[in-house]
């Protein structure tokens, strides 16, 4: 990463935090972008050459964990199977996660406690998720050399691959910390392929 390319993630990240705290300390309908910016001292013009509203702020985490399942299947041998492709994608989601930094552990936290304390973001949450299947189960459908609109079967192995994920994530909750849930996404990554019988090609 060169000079400017620091300099612009460091800006990014100091928005981010900088909308995290207000978020939690005034409430996320009560913070505009106005104040985000004047709390890092840019312009609000500024602030959207990096982000594109406040929900891009909240659903960040869940568009880098996209991008890097997405690198990751393209990337696979075309020989794998493409469940077996998938799931390093999302195994790939986990090892970005068990080498986070422990600011990276408490920007996830909050973002996780601001989604828990504003249920109307649940729901631009789960629009992104269903985006982020849909093009998962292109990726998928090309690998298989099918039609994604009318192959039932590419659908499915996303769907089955992105509810272990969430299954990871969400259940059950004991104490919340990032190392809880990268031990829970393991297990649960390790029981999907499990799950599936021996001799399946998926």
């Amino acid at each position: 990463m060169g000079l400017r390319e620091r300099k612009k993630e460091k800006t990014r990240l100091a928005i981010l935090d900088a909308a995290l705290d207000l978020f939690l300390e005034q409430g996320y309908e009560s913070t505009t972008v106005e104040q985000i910016a004047g709390a890092v001292e840019i312009s609000p013009r500024t602030f959207f050459r990096y982000f594109t509203s406040k929900d891009h702020l909240v659903l960040w985490f869940h568009d880098h964990g996209e991008q890097l399942m997405v690198e990751t299947l393209r990337s696979r041998p075309q020989g794998d199977p493409p469940f077996t492709a998938l799931m390093h994608a999302v195994r790939a989601v986990l090892s970005d996660m068990e080498g986070s930094t422990e600011d990276e552990h408490r920007r996830f936290l909050k973002l996780r406690r601001i989604l828990d304390e504003n249920p109307q973001l649940i729901g631009q949450s789960v629009a992104r998720s269903a985006g982020t299947e849909r093009r998962l189960a292109e990726l998928v459908a090309e690998r298989r050399g099918v039609d994604v609109d009318t192959d039932q079967l590419s659908h499915l192995i996303v769907a089955f691959a992105m509810s272990a994920m969430r299954v990871g994530f969400e259940c059950p909750r004991r104490d919340g910390s990032v190392p809880e849930i990268t031990g829970r996404m393991a297990e649960t990554i390790e029981l999907a392929e499990r799950s599936l019988r021996p001799g399946w090609d998926l």
